[in-house]
């Protein structure tokens, strides 16, 4: 492992000459990682259903695939410009292409694939994140009391999207050894053994899990990775506004709800993909159930305000555990 690698700091370029797809990275965790990939110099196409001539069910128009490209662009050439200034000579800096596409349709998913192969003739990162399901979850709703079309839904988006994807993607990955698939999902395999308030989207949220670990074995024979990796309480563009704060005054909103002081920005999972990304041993991993708070630790990488929250371990000791600690103790 390189000693950037062990760090979890990804300097700019590492990733120069990799190929990305990170699917559903309209907005919060989806759109870090695809930045962060992008300042470590990887080349990241990045789809979803919001582009600026149209608005997907989510119904947030002012966040899109476009914005999400030009972001993961700004920080390649950011960062590459910070190269070039400390002396470390010319660095690849990273590119990002936007591709709107509906996850749920095969058609464009295999046209997406085939533009990548035609484009680039490789894949080296797929991260699964498409979701976008937060409307439809009914929590401490009897499964027989619950919308049905809804929770139908949830499944599409957030199991079916990810199967089409992978059957799609993988084929193209698998050219080279070394590839990484990252199941982006909602809680660890350790949290999720406690029941999520709603059937369907307790079923979802476990299902990366499941995919992760069967990717895993699938994968071994070609020298590929495959991860399932949460979030803790995400400090998402959604979340921000639903307390009626910015990611600036965020702190505010603990008063209204005193568990978000365990909050992490959509950047520290960013970093984690960054991380594994970068990581030649990254295999160690694979079939695991990650988070973004224990592979900071693991890496040394930490949020934008230089803390490490462990969103898990809080919630273990303190709110279910009933340990005397606060937010501040797993930061």
């Amino acid at each position: 492992m390189t000693a950037q690698a062990a760090t979890g700091q990804a300097a700019a370029g590492e990733l120069a000459g990799r190929v990305a797809l990170v699917a559903g990275a309209t907005r919060g965790a989806g759109r870090a990682m695809a930045i962060e990939l992008g300042r470590a110099g990887a080349l990241v196409y990045v789809t979803g259903r919001t582009t600026r001539e149209r608005v997907s069910e989510v119904g947030r128009p002012t966040e899109t695939i476009e914005q999400t490209a030009e972001l993961v662009t700004a920080a390649g050439e950011a960062a590459r410009r910070a190269a070039n200034k400390g002396g470390e000579g010319p660095r690849d800096g990273g590119t990002g292409i936007a591709v709107p596409t509906d996850h749920l349709d095969p058609a464009q998913v295999k046209a997406l694939i085939e533009r990548i192969d035609r484009e680039q003739g490789r894949l080296d990162v797929l991260v699964n994140s498409v979701w976008g399901g937060d409307r439809l979850i009914e929590f401490d709703t009897r499964l027989w009391d619950l919308d049905l079309d809804n929770a139908l839904r949830m499944f599409r988006l957030g199991i079916d999207s990810h199967i089409i994807t992978s059957h799609f993607a993988l084929p193209l990955l698998i050219r080279r050894p070394g590839g990484l698939v990252v199941e982006v999902t909602d809680g660890t395999a350790a949290f999720n053994r406690r029941y999520r308030g709603s059937l369907c989207f307790d079923l979802t949220k476990n299902a990366p899990h499941r995919i992760a670990f069967g990717l895993a074995a699938e994968l071994t024979e070609h020298g590929g990775t495959a991860v399932s990796l949460t979030p803790g309480f995400l400090r998402s563009e959604e979340m921000l506004d639903h307390f009626g704060v910015t990611e600036e005054t965020w702190r505010e909103a603990v008063a209204q709800e005193p568990h978000f002081a365990i909050a992490e920005s959509p950047a520290l999972i960013g970093r984690a993909v960054r991380a594994l990304a970068a990581d030649p041993e990254r295999a160690r991993w694979t079939g695991q159930s990650l988070s973004s708070g224990g592979l900071a630790k693991e890496y040394g990488f930490t949020d934008t305000d230089g803390s490490r929250p462990d969103c898990f371990g809080y919630f273990e000791d303190v709110v279910f555990g009933g340990k005397q600690a606060t937010a501040a103790d797993y930061r």
